[in-house]
């Protein structure tokens, strides 16, 4: 069984603390709960997202500098 790790908030979502550095997680990773898995930024206020369940990140669902919704998923953590 799968979870969807959803966003809390509307913003553009990041996938890397900044251009130059590595992805928080990439797939295939193992996350423990409180994981940084990303970013949201709303209006240059930058929110982690963490994971709520460990397990392992099955997909991204949605892409680095992408617009999200609050509520839309992120990833697949299995």
């Amino acid at each position: 069984m799968s979870n969807q790790l959803l966003s809390p908030l509307p913003g553009t979502f990041y996938r890397r603390p900044s251009p130059d550095k590595p992805m928080y997680k990439n797939e295939g990773d193992e996350v423990a709960v409180g994981d940084v898995i990303g970013l949201i930024e709303v209006m240059k206020s930058f929110n982690e997202v963490k994971a709520e369940v460990a397990g392992k990140i099955v997909k991204f669902l949605a892409d680095n500098e992408e617009p999200v919704m609050a509520g839309q998923p992120l990833a697949e953590i299995a």
